[in-house]
């Protein structure tokens, strides 16, 4: 996201700061040369509600793809991969908490999978080749990481990235990391920063061509 402050949360200032960033320069959008091949088979769906933590840069552009995939019944903002106690927007802005900023995503696995998921998350959501940074954000907390859940979700997420690494699915290596951590939501001002202010400067440069990734890649599993 296009500031950092330590106590400041208003979002009144956030057009300004983001307006320069309108003009930083892009990166090539999405980083996969073609569509992206299907993950491996899950050998057997789970049954009733499941959980997928994700990170891939400002979670309001993540959160703003996931709540538009079909089969997705929430998604929140929040850090991952740090301790309870500096879990919040001052300290992860700080780059020493170990935080990344991640959502949680509960998903129905009877209307789509896991490996979906994960197909949408390099394809569209991110660009999983970045190191330590999307786009205009750079530091740790904005890596890209998979947090499994649970031991075939682990199985499933590093089984794919050797795939997507075997097929040269992207020009650059793929830098994202499996990771073991506790998921804390953000603070309100970042829940659904997307769809509350959709003509937001940043959002518009940053985050609205991923869901235009995602409706061009995806479109059985769009929603809008």
């Amino acid at each position: 996201m296009p500031f950092r402050p330590a106590q400041f949360v208003s979002v009144i200032a956030l057009p300004l700061a983001a307006l320069a960033l309108t003009f930083a320069a892009p990166r090539s959008e999405p980083a996969a040369a073609a569509p992206l091949p299907a993950p491996p088979a899950e050998a057997l769906r789970p049954a009733g509600r499941q959980v997928a933590v994700l990170a891939g840069g400002c979670f309001w552009g993540m959160e703003g793809v996931f709540e538009h995939v079909r089969g997705v019944i929430s998604v929140t903002s929040g850090y991952a991969g740090g301790p309870r106690d500096k879990a919040n927007y001052a300290a992860v802005s700080s780059e020493t908490s170990g935080h990344a900023e991640a959502v949680r995503i509960v998903y129905d696995p009877a209307r789509i999978s896991y490996g979906q998921l994960l197909q949408i998350f390099f394809a569209a959501a991110h660009d999983p080749t970045e190191v330590n940074g999307q786009y205009p954000d750079r530091g740790p907390s904005y890596r890209s990481a998979i947090f499994p859940q649970n031991p075939a979700q682990r199985q499933l997420a590093a089984a794919y990235i050797v795939q997507l690494g075997k097929a040269r699915a992207f020009p650059r290596p793929i830098a994202t990391r499996i990771e073991d951590g506790t998921f804390y939501p953000a603070e309100a001002w970042h829940q659904d920063f997307m769809r509350r202010n959709p003509d937001n400067s940043y959002i518009q440069r940053w985050d609205k061509p991923r869901l235009t990734q995602l409706k061009a890649q995806f479109p059985a599993l769009y929603t809008g």
